[in-house]
């Protein structure tokens, strides 16, 4: 049995124009030899994980085709930040690139860091396009355990 949605037009908005030329552009193919500028230079955001540890949270973020030079990692009244630009790579006189699905440019992420966090103890460590953050808790925020002596009457 097949299961059927309702379509509602109204919920959806839709940009023809922008459907209709992506369309066109699949069937077809784009123009050899011409790359749209829009196509290489459009922004991106790189991915992040945050996880939280009893000791620390740990943020990595996937910067492939970026060194460590090219990243700024900033914390300023409690929010973490990351900046960078990954650029187009330079070709050779004679050659033409035929599509370009990578994304470039700017990107900047932004991170609240809570009260629990010690920023001056922040490390970051860059490893294969790989930016990892390590922020330590405080030693007051850590969890701690106390055995408490009961005592009988």
């Amino acid at each position: 049995m097949r299961n059927m949605i309702r379509w509602q037009p109204i919920n959806r908005p839709v940009n023809w124009n922008t459907g209709m030329d992506r369309l066109f552009n699949e069937f077809m193919g784009r123009s050899i030899g011409r790359v749209e500028e829009e196509t290489a230079a459009c922004a991106w955001t790189p991915a992040v994980n945050i996880l939280e540890r009893e000791d620390g949270i740990v943020i990595t973020a996937d910067l492939p085709g970026l060194k460590a030079e090219d990243v700024e990692v900033t914390i300023d009244n409690g929010v973490l930040t990351l900046k960078g630009e990954r650029t187009l790579e330079e070709i050779a006189e004679g050659e033409t690139y035929h599509r370009v699905e990578r994304s470039y440019g700017k990107f900047e992420r932004s991170f609240s860091v809570p009260n629990s966090v010690d920023p001056k103890k922040i490390e970051a460590r860059f490893v294969n396009g790989e930016m990892t953050l390590t922020l330590p808790k405080r030693d007051e925020s850590k969890p701690r355990s106390v055995k408490i002596k009961v005592a009988t009457a």
